[in-house]
């Protein structure tokens, strides 16, 4: 069988992906679809997260175990698609790159049969671009007032910390101390 899913940005712009994927497919595999249907390079952690029909966050399943015990903690590999979704429960969030909180909400919007020729996971609809992330970098500065904050010119003085400060020989440390 095969999974459509909505993957949806939480976000004030509307954008979502939908995707086409096997039932048998683990959340690894979503996890991957998801990161090339948004353009991600895949180098971010992730995780799926079990929910309520309110998008109510539940139990964690990340990308890699975590825990304290090896093996005691389900990761995506662990599990496929049809363990996670079906028809009474439809609903889990994605959380990718906790540095910036990417977070989806991914949807079962329908079940269907395998199309003969077609390969999974698929995109299947793209709508929206993803905003900046905050740690894109904006960069301002001409560079004229690069080292404005310098009295002076910028000279060997300036690039010498030993040079007229006795300030480590109180803890017993010595320029050349290799």
């Amino acid at each position: 069988m095969i999974y459509k899913l909505r993957v949806i940005l939480d976000n004030e712009d509307d954008v979502f992906r939908d995707l086409a994927i096997e039932n048998t497919d683990t959340l690894e595999d979503l996890h991957n679809a998801i990161v090339n249907a948004f353009g991600f390079d895949g180098s971010e952690m992730a995780s799926f997260y079990t929910c309520d029909d309110n998008w109510n966050q539940e139990d964690e399943i990340p990308l890699f175990d975590t825990g304290d015990v090896p093996g005691e903690m389900r990761i995506m590999s662990d599990l496929t698609l049809e363990d996670m979704l079906y028809e009474k429960q439809t609903k889990i969030i994605y959380v990718y790159d906790f540095l910036n909180m990417w977070t989806f909400l991914v949807e079962l919007a329908a079940i269907e049969e395998r199309q003969i020729g077609a390969t999974y996971p698929e995109l299947l609809f793209s709508h929206g671009l993803m905003p900046l992330g905050d740690n894109d970098p904006t960069f301002e500065a001409d560079e004229d007032s690069l080292f404005s904050e310098f009295e002076d010119e910028l000279d060997e003085d300036d690039l010498n910390m030993f040079d007229g400060d006795d300030s480590f020989e109180d803890f017993g440390f010595e320029e050349n101390w290799n």
